[in-house]
């Protein structure tokens, strides 16, 4: 099954996504996903960007462009659809945004315990930059220089 993605643009697109990750996502440690949350990262310039299987959503991601980088954070992907590749498919968007974007490196955030996004960032030549971020350092941040 091809993993298209769609930036939300719309009050109702954001609507749309929380709606259908809210049982996915509610308690995911490294994001409060709230739509309260969702419309305050949105509005200090995130970009939220659904990732569909035919019309379901799998996970989301937020993208922010700032001079030569791109920040980068995403959700789970819904249990069901976890470990079929798709979390490289999510990788490989966000890459070819910050190229697209012309960003020189990329900023991945996410969540302390969260070890899959730990081996997924190393397996795409993500490096761990030392910073915590959040409440507690719950976050880690971790960046990759974009090639060309």
């Amino acid at each position: 099954m091809k993993l298209k993605f769609q930036r939300a643009k719309s009050e109702a697109d954001v609507q749309s996504v929380y709606e259908y990750n809210i049982d996915a996502f509610s308690e995911s440690p490294d994001f409060n996903w709230n739509l309260e949350e969702i419309k305050k990262e949105i509005s200090s310039g995130w970009h939220l960007y659904s990732a569909n299987i035919n019309d379901e959503v799998i996970a989301a991601v937020f993208l922010k462009k700032d001079r030569a980088i791109l920040y980068s954070k995403t959700t789970s992907i819904k249990m069901n659809f976890q470990g079929s590749g798709y979390s490289h498919k999510i990788k490989e968007f966000i890459e070819d945004s910050a190229k697209k974007m012309r960003a020189k490196e990329i900023i991945n955030f996410c969540g302390i315990d969260n070890f899959r996004m730990y081996s997924l960032n190393e397996s795409h030549g993500y490096t761990k930059t030392g910073r915590k971020l959040g409440d507690n350092g719950q976050v880690v941040e971790w960046v990759k220089q974009v090639k060309k």
